[in-house]
């Protein structure tokens, strides 16, 4: 058994030992351990030149990985959380994701950034954003959001091998997750979704910190009767249309569960993916439970009942059913 936080940083461990271009930059990565303490231990271990910690610029230090992967490394950079992200976005969206269309093809950027996402620590709002959907929106990156402990151990040595670059989402409500991280020769897949559990009534579409809550809405709707299947989507671009079309054209009903606000979500493409996919197998219309249409409230009753909670889930099944 191992934490969400362990697995990450076993998975940093092997990249590290496994490719010697491999290196980690960030604000707090090294002598601090990283923010999360994801990082702990790998200053020691591989030495300042391999986990470099860097200015509170997120501007320049993802610039400075998009360059060290035009120049041959496989940089690992960590924004501190998808909030910070915002001030390095042109790097983001107008450089690392362009190159390669830009250049014709001559240029790849290898890169891999990893950030801290969601709500639900009481941290306020301007450090709860879940905006996976913005980057989801951009073509040239592939975005990830791992959701277990084994996908936080597998997902980061395949992103690596990307030739294009990719970004890791982790909820912060995960960090303190436990779970079997499995195998090397299990892996991770990072192309398609997986169906975490069986149903034949509903389809629980989720993904990141959303997964838990919709197995668990699955758990208590089936002491009901109601048999849920659970589809984590773990891959944000390219969406896996395939299996989520197979699973609402079986089960007949959809319910979407996305932590970002409601309008214009990432729940919004899915909804609409299935609408065009599988519109005449479905009985009753897509259903979507989102984060309330406000700023993330600090107070501890006012964010839960602001965010998506098993009991809204439980809720939109009962109405698509």
């Amino acid at each position: 058994m191992s934490t969400y936080r362990e697995a990450l940083r076993e998975a940093h461990r092997e990249a590290l030992a496994r490719d010697e271009r491999v290196f980690l930059m960030g604000e707090d990565v090294g002598r601090y351990g990283g923010t999360y303490a994801v990082s702990r231990g790998l200053l020691e271990e591989f030495g300042p030149e391999r986990v470099r910690d860097t200015p509170l610029s997120e501007l320049a230090f993802v610039g400075a990985g998009i360059g060290a992967a035009l120049g041959g490394m496989r940089p690992i950079v960590e924004i501190m959380t998808v909030n910070f992200s915002l001030l390095a976005l042109d790097q983001i969206v107008n450089t690392a994701a362009l190159l390669r269309h830009m250049s014709g093809g001559q240029f790849h950027v290898p890169l891999v950034i990893r950030m801290a996402t969601g709500a639900g620590r009481q941290l306020a709002a301007q450090h709860s954003h879940s905006l996976e959907g913005w980057y989801a929106h951009v073509p040239g990156l592939k975005v990830l959001a791992p959701a277990t402990v084994a996908d936080a151990r597998w997902m980061l040595w395949p992103a690596l091998c990307e030739p294009d670059p990719v970004i890791l989402f982790e909820h912060v409500l995960l960090y303190n997750l436990e779970g079997d991280p499995g195998s090397a020769e299990g892996g991770s897949d990072i192309t398609h979704a997986c169906v975490r559990r069986t149903g034949e009534r509903v389809t629980l579409i989720a993904y990141g910190g959303t997964l838990g809550k919709s197995l668990q809405a699955a758990e208590q709707l089936a002491q009901e009767g109601v048999e849920c299947e659970v589809i984590d989507l773990r891959v944000l671009r390219p969406l896996d249309e395939e299996t989520l079309l197979a699973s609402v054209k079986k089960t007949r009903h959809a319910v979407v569960v996305d932590e970002g606000w409601r309008s214009g979500a990432l729940a919004a493409e899915v909804a609409a993916r299935i609408a065009e996919g599988a519109f005449y197998e479905l009985d009753s219309p897509v259903q979507r439970v989102c984060t309330a249409e406000v700023p993330i409230p600090y107070a501890k009753h006012l964010e839960e009942a602001a965010l998506p909670q098993v009991s809204s889930i439980v809720a939109a099944v009962r109405a698509a059913l």
